[in-house]
Parts: C-alpha cells; sequence; structure tokens
C-alpha cells in the first residue's frame, strides 16, 4: 500500500486530483449563478456536474500517462510551493462547501419552523402539506380600468405556482373574494385551507410595469421571502417564471420540469394581445354575461391574431362549452329540438376543436384537457370524456376546472362515489365557490346523503340555484312546505320564470298528493322538474332528460336521475331505453357498472 501511495505521488497524482477539484469547484459556483441570470435551461448545471464527473477519471489517466519517465521510470517529485497552495485551496473549497450546506440548513430550519420545514414534513399528506393562495395583487397603477391587468398578473402567477409538483396552490378562483378587503392573514388563511398566502401589488405605466409579492406564512404572518421586479412590460413572463422559481427555492420544492421547460410557456409576444387575453380570463372567471364581459369574443380575436397561443385556445374552448348552458341557455331551451340541436352542434364541436388546439400547441396545457373533458361529456362520448379528465388531474391534481369537469362527467354516467370525491376535493381546493357547493350538495343527496347536503346548502347565501337545490333537499326529506317557501325566496323580474316559481311552489304545498292528470302539469324544462316525483307523475321527468338526448347536450343528465327519490323510475323501461339511448350502457361495460345498477345477462341490466 504504501509502494503505491509513493507511486502515486511520484507520478502527481494527488497535485491534479486538487487542482481537478478546485477548478471543478469554480466552474460548478459559474454554471449555478449564471442558469438563473441568463434564463438558460435548468439542466445546465446537471450537465456541467456530469461532464466534471466523467473528466477526472480521464484528467487522472491522462496524468499517469504523461508522468512516465523515457526509461520507464517516473520523475521524482518533491513537495513544493504549488502543492500546499492546492492543498490551501483544497481546504478553502471544502470549508466552503461545508459552510453552505450548514447556512442553508440552519437558514431553513430558522426560517421556516414550524412553517415551511413542518409543512414540507407533513406534504405526504395531500391534506396537511403546504398549500398557498395568491392573493389579488393590488392595482397601484391609478386607472381602474387596469384591474384586469392586476387580477390577470394574480392568475397567471398561480398557473405558473401551479406547475411545481409538490406545491398545493388553493383558493384559485375563491382568493378573488378578498380583493380590497383588509381581513386578518389568518383568517384569509383559514377560509382558503391555506398554510401560506403570497400577497402583493402591480403598477402599470405606460411600458414598464412594477411588480411587487411576498410570501407569508399564514399562521403567524412571517415574512419569508419578498422581491420587487421593475421591468419592461414584454418581460412580465420572465417575472412570472421568476416569481414560481423563487417560491419553490423558499419551501426547497423541485420544480419537476423537463430539460429546456418552464413554468411560464407558449405565451404571446404580443403585448396588446397579452393584454385582451387577461380581459377574457377575467371575465371568464366572472362568469359575467355577454353584455359587461364578452370574454367569448375577446378569446376568438385572441386566437385569430395569434394562433400560435395556447392558453387562449384553452380558455376559449372552456368559452364555448359554457354557451349552451350559460349566456345561450335561453335560446337552447327554448328553441325547437331541430334548431337546439344545432346551436348545441356548433358550440361544442368549437370546444372540442379549440380544446384539440390547445393540447397540439402545449401537451402539457392541463386546462386544455379539462376543457375537451368538458366539451365531450355535454357531448355524451363518455369514454373520451373519462380520458381527457383523466390527463387534465395527471397534469394538475389541484385544477378545480379539471376536477368540475371529472366530478360531472362521473355523475352524468352514475359513478356518485367517484364523483363525490372529486367534488369534494375541488370544494376544499375553492371552498368560496358557489358552484362546487352546489354540485357538492346535489352529489351528496345523490349518495343518500341528503342530511349533509341540506346542511351545506343552508349554510350558503340564497341565490336561485341554491334555492332550487335546496327545495328539491327538502321534498326528499318530506318537508314540503319549506320547499315551497324556499322556491319563492328567489326574485325575477322575468314574469314567465315568475309563474314557474309560483306554480312550483303551489304544487309543493299539495305533495304528496297525487295529481288527478299529470299530463295537465306545467311543463318543465329545467331542474324544478324534480317536483313531478312528489305529486305522482314521477315519468314526466324523463320528459327534460330525453329533451337533453334530442338535442345533445347532456349537462344536467346526472343531476336528476340518479337522486334516492327517483329510484322508481330507475326501475322503469323508459329510464332503461334512455341510458342506451345516451350510449350509457356500451361505456359500462366498456368501463365498468355504476353505483346502482348491475348487469342482468348479456343485454340487460337493473338499477336500484
Amino acid at each position: 500500500m504504501m509502494e503505491l501511495l509513493a507511486e502515486l505521488k511520484r507520478r502527481q497524482m494527488f497535485r491534479v486530483a486538487a487542482a481537478y477539484a478546485v477548478v471543478a469547484w469554480v466552474l460548478l459556483q459559474f454554471a449555478n449563478n449564471i442558469t438563473p441570470a441568463l434564463r438558460l435551461p435548468e439542466w445546465i448545471p446537471t450537465a456541467v456536474v456530469v461532464l466534471l464527473m466523467i473528466g477526472f477519471p480521464v484528467a487522472l489517466l491522462f496524468c499517469w500517462i504523461q508522468q512516465l519517465a523515457p526509461g520507464g521510470e517516473s520523475s521524482k517529485t518533491t513537495t513544493g510551493k504549488l502543492d500546499w497552495v492546492l492543498i490551501g485551496a483544497l481546504v478553502v473549497v471544502i470549508g466552503l462547501v461545508s459552510y453552505q450546506q450548514l447556512t442553508t440548513n440552519g437558514a431553513t430550519t430558522a426560517q421556516s419552523q414550524p412553517g415551511v420545514e413542518a409543512a414540507k414534513a407533513a406534504a405526504a399528506s395531500p391534506t396537511t402539506g403546504i398549500s398557498l393562495a395568491v392573493l389579488p395583487l393590488n392595482n397601484l397603477s391609478g386607472d381602474p380600468n387596469q384591474e384586469f391587468f392586476s387580477d390577470g398578473m394574480t392568475e397567471e402567477i398561480t398557473s405558473a405556482l401551479a406547475r411545481i409538483p409538490d406545491l398545493r396552490v388553493v383558493g384559485r378562483t375563491s382568493a378573488f373574494q378578498f380583493k380590497g378587503e383588509k381581513k386578518d392573514l389568518r383568517a384569509i388563511g383559514q377560509a382558503l385551507n391555506a398554510t401560506h398566502l403570497i400577497e402583493g401589488s402591480v403598477r402599470k405605466a405606460g411600458e414598464r410595469v412594477r411588480i411587487t409579492v411576498q410570501l407569508i406564512r399564514a399562521d403567524d404572518g412571517t415574512n419569508m421571502w419578498s422581491e420587487n421586479y421593475d421591468r419592461e412590460l414584454i418581460d412580465v413572463f420572465a417575472i412570472q417564471e421568476e416569481i414560481g422559481r423563487a417560491i419553490a427555492t423558499s419551501f426547497n420544492m423541485r420544480l419537476g420540469l423537463a430539460p429546456g421547460e418552464n413554468l411560464v410557456s407558449n405565451r404571446t409576444e404580443n403585448v396588446a394581445i397579452y393584454q385582451d387575453f387577461l380581459k377574457g380570463r377575467a371575465w371568464l372567471r366572472a362568469r359575467l354575461s355577454p353584455a359587461t364581459g364578452p370574454y367569448l369574443e375577446t378569446f376568438e380575436s385572441v386566437v385569430a391574431r395569434d394562433p400560435n397561443f395556447a392558453p387562449a385556445w384553452a380558455l376559449l374552448a372552456r368559452s364555448y362549452t359554457l354557451q349552451p348552458g350559460g349566456a345561450s341557455a335561453r335560446v337552447v331551451q327554448e328553441s325547437s329540438v331541430e334548431d337546439a340541436r344545432r346551436i348545441v352542434k356548433g358550440f361544442l364541436d368549437k370546444a372540442e376543436k379549440a380544446a384539440s388546439k390547445a393540447i397540439e400547441l402545449d401537451p402539457q396545457n392541463a386546462v386544455g384537457y379539462s376543457g375537451m373533458a368538458q366539451a365531450t361529456s355535454n357531448g355524451g362520448k363518455w369514454a373520451i370524456a373519462e380520458d381527457y379528465a383523466k390527463k387534465a388531474l395527471e397534469l394538475d391534481p389541484n385544477d378545480p376546472e379539471a376536477l368540475l369537469a371529472d366530478g360531472a362527467a362521473s355523475r352524468r354516467a352514475g359513478y356518485l362515489r367517484r364523483s363525490l370525491l372529486s367534488y369534494e376535493k375541488g370544494r376544499a381546493l375553492e371552498p368560496l365557490i358557489p358552484n362546487f357547493n352546489l354540485n357538492t350538495a346535489n352529489t351528496m343527496q345523490a349518495n343518500g346523503k341528503n342530511d349533509a347536503a341540506i346542511a351545506l346548502l343552508e349554510s350558503m347565501l340564497p341565490t336561485g340555484r341554491r334555492n332550487m337545490f335546496l327545495a328539491r333537499a327538502y321534498a326528499a326529506d318530506g318537508r314540503y312546505a319549506e320547499a315551497a317557501d324556499t322556491v319563492l325566496l328567489t326574485r325575477t323580474t322575468d314574469a314567465e320564470f315568475q309563474k314557474v316559481l309560483t306554480d312550483t311552489a303551489v304544487l309543493l304545498r299539495s305533495a304528496p298528493t297525487k295529481v288527478a292528470a299529470p299530463q295537465t302539469l306545467p311543463e318543465y324544462m329545467n331542474e324544478y322538474n324534480f317536483v313531478y316525483a312528489h305529486v305522482g307523475a314521477i315519468e314526466r321527468v324523463m320528459e327534460y332528460a330525453e329533451r337533453e338526448i334530442a338535442i345533445g347536450y347532456l349537462q344536467d343528465l346526472g343531476q336528476m336521475l340518479w337522486l334516492p327519490d327517483m329510484a322508481p323510475l330507475r326501475k322503469t323501461e323508459r329510464f332503461k331505453a334512455h341510458m342506451r339511448k345516451a350510449g350509457l350502457v356500451d361505456y359500462w361495460k366498456a368501463r365498468g357498472w355504476p353505483d346502482l345498477c348491475k348487469p342482468v345477462g348479456a343485454n340487460d341490466f337493473v338499477c336500484e
């Protein structure tokens, strides 16, 4: 062994190894610092490490060969000043590496206990890990018309953070409930189920923008990180990327990006187009009517001017899907079957094409997949919708819209327990959004949890849909007078709809007495047709469901037919024929039977 060490020394192997270590450390520091500064791909430092590791044995081999004397003996060497310099440098490098490790760990512990590290230790459980909410950034531009820009920056930063695998982003829409409010951060954190919050401001002046953000621990208001970004407007994407990476670093989380990939990608370089996109996004989030927020026309204009802008295509798909049940709902309901089918098909075909374009441009765009899931589910393409919903959740497990699409598709197909899981998870992420609470309550009722559904609905502010859902739950519980009173809580200036509400209340007060002539009852081409089940005319519930099949829009299919008080209807041949016509029986055979149904023989089935 001593002879080997002596031989290594004679061949200057130790000198080369020490020099290599020092130079390698310097190169690594350079790569680590220059990569974020120049926004180089994240894989650059890793590649440097790999090359240096490969180069080490090559350098030693080259040294061994070069140090051979002509006679086959190695040259004799002595320890000189260069050796002592290399030894000193190596000691300094080792000391610096040790210091970096100790200070990094110490800073993390000091900064985050019981915050980041405690939350990170709990991150193995999705319900107890780090959860982050981005509060609406304050508009400091002095122009109320620029609210869309500060709101847009909030949503864009939220979307970038949502791509960090271990980070649970909550309240993506619920957070806007606190816009402009001076409320205790602890209360906001509790309301949004968030352990950490981001707040800040946006000041836009001409072609420059200043964004200030800070990361705050919700339980005690500790400021964990803050930064100011003063850039040209065209640099907003770089700002979003830097904020996302800084937050990941604060939590010591991996970015989970492929080589060359960024958190913020596939964006337009045209500032005017981007600002229009932000306007449309704000209107879509608020679900405003076309008269006050033309999000559909805005997204159509954006993609016409920049056909390669994937996020705009994805939101355009969602906008098209909403039309038959939103802005165009009255037209669809009152048109002939032929006209309604033409209108619906037009919107859903456009939605599928837009979603397909978004996915083609950016295969990692979860919004594109959830948009496709919503469109195909509403059109009765069950297997396709399920596959797209799964892909959307694979890319972004905490995307509320993807969970909404999955919950709706599952409920329409009769997978009630699976549907409730999606809605409950979505409600935990978006606790202040009525749509999730309403869908959760409805699916609770379908799962036989009527008391829980009533409790949830009673906790909500009265709205037309909340009143309808609550009246339906009261009626299922035999509380007909309360159901009638709840229906009449809805106020409307539409005389025709007011008559529907009045007739519904009268029928509920007469329940459970059966009407003598079911065919004389009012025609309900909406969700109020639950009344039929409580006055002895249950088969008339099928009329609305059958119209949905006829016009090719199955948005409400699962809201009524799977409820417990519709059990007698599910025993009828009319119901079974409807399920076959909807394509669900073939789907069940391929993907598994729903909670309430099972096969009988080769070509028949029964439902409880």
